[in-house]
């Protein structure tokens, strides 16, 4: 096993900016870290969900995958376009602020969002089951790639953090930006691009 390729695709995956990332970095400026780490521990509990099931289902996941893929496309689209409205607007209604970083907002974003489905689905079967099939140290892994998720996500709130005063004095142009970047994964995560190739 390469302990180092695998240790550098968790770091790449979890730690580049995709729609969780987003709405945490969003939810510091709006609401504030304490806030935002509500939104952290519903995507982290999913997060490591994921990751477990995986290494429990993968078999099961590797036929249907086709299928499972097109509706994650669609359903991660949606919702992703969903919280990018709601970022759009977080000016304008508090209770959208609010519901865009929820627990469950971040717990139901974590199997909706392909990347992270994706990343989950394959880092173990891909990098450890080749080589160590023992439950403890399936469990090892599930653990430490848990680890670098969480760790991903605490990083984009303290960034968030860090540059609070400056989002909020630029608020309407900071949340049209967080908007368009959500636009954006949705439209990557959704095939629309790959079906335009042909």
């Amino acid at each position: 096993m390469n302990i180092a390729s695998f240790l550098l695709y968790c770091v790449i995956v979890t730690f580049t900016p995709g729609p969780s990332n987003i709405v945490i970095l969003a939810a510091v400026r709006q609401k504030g870290f304490r806030q935002a780490a509500k939104y952290i521990a519903g995507a982290s509990i999913a997060y490591s969900l994921l990751v477990a099931a995986s290494v429990v289902v993968n078999r099961e996941l590797a036929t249907g995958m086709p299928v499972v893929l097109t509706v994650l496309r669609i359903a991660g689209s949606l919702f992703i376009l969903y919280l990018a409205y709601q970022i759009y607007r977080m000016d304008v209604s508090k209770a959208a602020a609010k519901q865009t970083a929820s627990f469950m907002s971040g717990f139901w974003m974590q199997f909706l969002n392909p990347k992270v489905v994706l990343f989950t689905i394959t880092v173990i079967p891909i990098y450890v089951m080749p080589y160590y099939s023992s439950g403890w140290v399936l469990a090892l892994f599930v653990g430490l790639v848990s680890l670098i998720g969480v760790a991903a996500y605490f990083s984009w709130g303290l960034f968030g953090t860090l540059l609070k005063g400056i989002l909020q004095k630029y608020q309407k142009i900071s949340n049209i930006v967080f908007a368009l970047l959500l636009v954006y994964s949705a439209v990557m995560v959704s095939g629309i691009t790959d079906i335009a190739r042909g």
